[in-house]
């Protein structure tokens, strides 16, 4: 079985192995799953905007199909050189084209699955794993580690520095999405430009201000019980683009973290501590609905909520033309139940 964690994965982005062509990208962080495709299909062919290099392929229309991929797979391009596919998944499967792909030799042909979560009894994912010429990748939201190697980065190719409180601000209200995140440092880089620091203020000004249209109102207001909150900041994010998947992800999330602190709490860790400890540091803007959150949801009413968000993110797999609506629906109804007790 082929599933990299960790340094393994940083190794394989780096160099990728040639015997092992087929790679499955999956997990919440869908902005970290499109970093990763885009790096290795840059590096799989000459010219990434060539059609003849670069095939584009719908899971779901090639689930009706599977020999397709081989097909695809096995095609020698017509002015020679290297080639790629990159097939975004759906709902519907097409592992049975893996199998057959992982007994075909491949040559000069890199294949890149992107998907959402994938339990681990997933045709796709399964496929993948056990396919000696396939190899799997879980995607998961940036660590304190991961961020602070981003923010880094970004920072230093601006010729930036940053001053510590501004660093951790700067972590809270990242995290979620790697390009998202990725994209607001550029944006708080060309702000601060010519300063030589980055300040608390700048990052208030610009990353602050633009997690406005992020999901953490929509998550924080279905807990502490605010379902006009939840359908305004929702309608928000959709007309900006967000997928609705890394809105029940975030909110899954916060039912595992409210969870643990709820936990905490009953065994008399005052709520006050649990806040302002741990990561990622919660932003003083949160708080208030967060400690909210804790009064109306105990440990065992969370455990149910973590339930209803997986059967959620299932069905919104199951459906990807409701996503929208099921991820809508499931947050009102935590919203709207958040004040009762029991």
């Amino acid at each position: 079985m082929v599933a990299l964690r960790g340094r393994d994965i940083d190794a394989f982005l780096a160099r990728p192995d040639p015997g092992r062509p087929i790679i499955l990208l999956y997990g919440p962080d869908a902005g970290l799953v499109r970093e990763r495709a885009d790096a290795l299909l840059a590096s799989a062919v000459d010219d990434p905007d060539d059609p003849f290099s670069l095939v584009r392929l719908d899971g779901d229309e090639l689930s009706a199909e599977p020999s397709r991929l081989v097909d695809e797979a096995m095609t020698v391009p017509l002015f020679g050189g290297r080639r790629a596919i990159r097939i975004r998944a759906g709902a519907r499967s097409f592992a049975s084209g893996i199998d057959t792909l992982a007994d075909t030799p491949i040559k000069d042909c890199r294949i890149v699955i992107e998907a959402g979560e994938l339990r681990a009894e997933n045709p796709l994912r399964k496929a993948c794993e056990r396919a000696r010429t396939a190899v799997a990748i879980a995607c998961y939201p940036d660590g304190e580690r991961d961020l602070a190697k981003l923010i880094d980065d970004e920072l230093r190719i601006a010729n930036l520095r940053i001053t510590a409180d501004a660093r951790a601000s700067l972590t809270a209200l990242l995290g979620g999405d790697r390009q998202a995140s990725r994209n607001e440092l550029r944006k708080l880089a060309l702000y601060a430009h010519g300063k030589g620091e980055v300040t608390l203020d700048d990052v208030m000004a610009v990353v602050a201000d633009a997690s406005e249209l992020k999901i953490d109102p929509i998550v924080d207001g279905a807990f502490a019980g605010k379902p006009e909150l939840v359908e305004t900041e929702f309608a928000k994010a959709m007309v900006a683009g967000t997928y609705p998947g890394v809105i029940i992800a975030a909110a899954q999330r916060q039912a595992a973290w409210l969870h643990k602190t709820a936990l905490a709490a009953a065994q008399g860790t005052p709520v006050s501590t649990l806040l302002d400890s741990g990561f990622p540091r919660l932003h003083f803007s949160r708080r208030a609905n967060v400690e909210t959150a804790l009064r109306y949801f105990n440990a065992a009413r969370l455990t149910s909520v973590i339930e209803v968000l997986a059967t959620a993110a299932l069905d919104m797999r199951k459906q990807a033309s409701l996503a929208a609506a099921i991820a809508q629906r499931t947050l009102m109804t935590i919203a709207h139940n958040a004040k009762r007790r029991g």
